[in-house]
């Protein structure tokens, strides 16, 4: 079985790519500094993707919560236009041209997953405290996508596990600057999801799942 990960020299996508390899998958990993992969010009997810072969797994797990050198938004006076655009062609607009362009490389007649890492904070319902408006909406929005394309792919891949993950909190360099008892290492995460996903069926696709393998609130 072939497996792509894309964003797979990050913290959480490169122990993904691992922990996949681990378990029997041939990885495809795919990243900017290791293959020059810009999630963010449909151009590069075109061409990447266009080279691979018939894939069963396919993981996203990029993301970005801020522009570099920037923080989360705490109110609606740190809105910034080219900030937000930003963080929503990474966090959503990329996943949705990887699903684009790997929908032709799933398989029909088996079992195929897709999965993207989102964020429980992208949870609408579950937003009690304000605040990180571009980071927020980002991952909403991309969990709105990952709904209506597992609705579509449901109709040609019977098979198939479409879903948004939420790995919790990892201990990488995208969470360095918000110090939190109990973070997982990469390793643990990546277990933990990819056990999540074993467990899921086709009855559970456009499904929205913590590292636990619990629902999150949209």
């Amino acid at each position: 079985m072939k497996a792509l990960v894309v964003g797979a020299s990050g913290g959480i996508g490169r122990a993904l790519a691992a922990e996949l390899g681990a378990r029997g998958h041939e990885v495809v990993p795919l990243s900017r500094s290791e293959n020059g992969f810009d999630i963010t010009d449909e151009d590069s997810v075109a061409r990447h993707l266009s080279r691979l072969g018939p894939i069963e797994t396919v993981v996203v797990a990029t993301g970005a919560l801020a522009p570099e050198g920037q923080g989360p938004e705490k109110s609606l006076r740190a809105l910034d236009a080219q900030a937000m655009a930003r963080v929503l062609a990474v966090n959503t607009i990329g996943p949705a041209m990887v699903l684009k362009h790997a929908l032709p490389l799933l398989p029909r007649d088996r079992r195929t997953v897709v999965a993207v890492l989102s964020a429980r904070v992208g949870s609408i319902g579950d937003n009690a405290t304000g605040g990180w408006y571009s980071y927020r909406a980002s991952k909403a929005a991309l969990n709105q996508i990952l709904r209506s394309a597992a609705i579509e792919l449901a109709r040609s891949h019977p098979k198939a596990l479409c879903v948004a993950l939420h790995p919790g909190t990892v201990a990488t360099p995208f969470t360095a600057s918000f110090p939190r008892p109990g973070k997982l290492t990469p390793e643990e995460a990546a277990g933990r999801l990819l056990d999540v996903l074993d467990a899921l069926g086709p009855a559970q696709t456009g499904g929205f799942f913590d590292s636990a393998g619990l629902p999150v609130p949209w």
